[in-house]
């Protein structure tokens, strides 16, 4: 019975190790669903990105109040985990604080800099509750965020502001219990906490303990649920924003990739030496993207590194004229089908073959048509990701797989192709006008 405790917690963190590795896996499977894509040239660059825009916030603060909740949220995360390590020590050895007696004095400045950041983070998500639920602010309400993105987005900060309490109970019931019972050390005031211990005076030292035991094993079990359950939520940007801003698109905003596919065939046709053309593909590549196996790689990743933050909805002028073209909403549905698929393959199902595709069951043509290409999305993403290129790829399948294109676009097209230009008049009168206003 005296190592059971040590048991029970080896036991829930092989659980908890289990489910996220076979989670992890499951995601990086259907990342790879995307076709490759190499972006690891200019690496000082891609750190200095990954540093100031995933580690350093710096596209947050284009919005301060949101921004300076967000890395009260964001700081607490990464400083008070910290005190995790205590947690998995205690828990394997059976010991209790096990850094006080090392650290002295300074182990309670720790711990109140751990409450302080609680607190911190306790504040910020009840705000954030407030902001979502009865500010009510309109990018939190588009018809994309009902039923579970809303519901999740929710269950994050209430399972945040759970766990913060969870802390500052176990640290105000252990101050009452010190002294009580030589297996707690003495480690001075906590500040935040103290303003609890009168909740709890007065009780026993077994009923302390039985408390500050729950509030431990709460805290540290309800981490690493936490941690699984942020795999299967939209909160997986908290891992994936530093890979997704590191391997980010680092050329001009305006600048769009000719597709290698065209690119060869023209290059066949004017007789140049095209890479690779000793040994063809056995299959003609397709033109754009239909579905999710015809995107990057990096454009799924992106599909799971969005936060459904809905900056990138609200900036778009698209969006915010009424057109149903919701950037969010493109990659929420990138997520959905990769997932769908992903969890078909290993099921041994369908996959791919499953009768539908991204493009007409999830994402309809009436929306990529309705972007303007101004690139007002990835300017605003906190994170880098580039909604406009699963747009271009599907528009370039519609036009050039299914020539499904409006005819007024296709007239365009065609300008271009004969006359080198979107009007309908020949090269040699282009300067017309300008005789004409001389003459005048």
């Amino acid at each position: 019975m005296e190592y059971l405790p040590q048991i029970a917690f080896v036991v829930v963190i092989a659980v908890a190790t289990y489910l996220l590795y076979k989670r992890i896996t499951q995601i990086r499977k259907n990342i790879l669903l995307g076709r490759k894509e190499s972006r690891t040239d200019q690496r000082p660059k891609r750190w200095k990105t990954m540093w100031l825009v995933a580690f350093g916030q710096k596209k947050m603060f284009k919005r301060i109040v949101p921004a300076f909740l967000h890395l009260l949220i964001y700081v607490g995360f990464l400083v008070i985990n910290l005190e995790v390590l205590e947690f998995v020590i205690d828990g394997l050895a059976g010991t209790h604080r096990i850094f006080a007696p090392l650290l002295g004095d300074f182990y309670t400045v720790l711990i109140n800099i751990f409450e302080f950041l609680a607190v911190g983070v306790l504040v910020s998500c009840i705000a954030f509750l407030i902001r979502r639920n009865i500010l009510k602010v309109k990018r939190f309400h588009s018809p994309e965020m009902k039923k579970w993105p809303t519901l999740d987005a929710n269950l994050i900060l209430v399972i945040e502001i759970i766990l913060m309490f969870a802390i500052l109970t176990m640290n105000a019931t252990d101050m009452l219990i010190q002294g009580q019972d030589e297996h707690y050390a003495q480690t001075g005031k906590f500040f935040f906490s103290s303003f609890l211990t009168p909740l709890f005076e007065g009780l026993n030292v077994s009923t302390l303990i039985l408390i500050e035991r729950s509030a431990w094993w709460f805290h540290i079990v309800g981490i690493l649920a936490f941690a699984v359950y942020v795999t299967y939520s939209k909160h997986l940007h908290i891992a994936l924003a530093f890979p997704n801003t590191w391997y980010s698109n680092l050329k001009a905003k305006g600048h769009m990739e000719n597709m290698p596919v065209v690119t060869n065939e023209v290059k066949m046709m004017l007789g140049m030496p095209v890479e690779g053309a000793e040994n063809p593909p056995t299959e003609v590549a397709r033109f754009g993207a239909k579905d999710v196996n015809d995107l990057s790689w990096v454009n799924i990743m992106n599909a799971y590194s969005c936060t459904e933050c809905g900056r990138c909805s609200s900036e778009c002028p698209a969006n915010q004229t009424g057109k149903k073209l919701s950037p969010r909403k493109i990659m929420m549905d990138t997520r959905d089908r990769a997932e769908e698929v992903g969890a078909s393959l290993a099921k041994g199902g369908k996959g791919l073959e499953d009768g539908k595709s991204l493009l007409g069951d999830y994402i309809t043509k009436e929306e990529i048509n309705a972007c303007t290409s101004c690139n007002a999305c990835v300017e605003a993403c906190p994170v880098n990701i580039d909604p406009l290129s699963i747009i271009l790829q599907m528009r370039r399948y519609v036009a050039m797989e299914e020539s499904g294109s409006p005819a007024s676009w296709n007239s365009m097209f065609q300008n271009v192709e004969t006359n080198f230009a979107p009007w309908k008049f020949a090269p040699t009168d282009r300067f017309k006008w300008a005789k004409d206003v001389k003459n005048d």
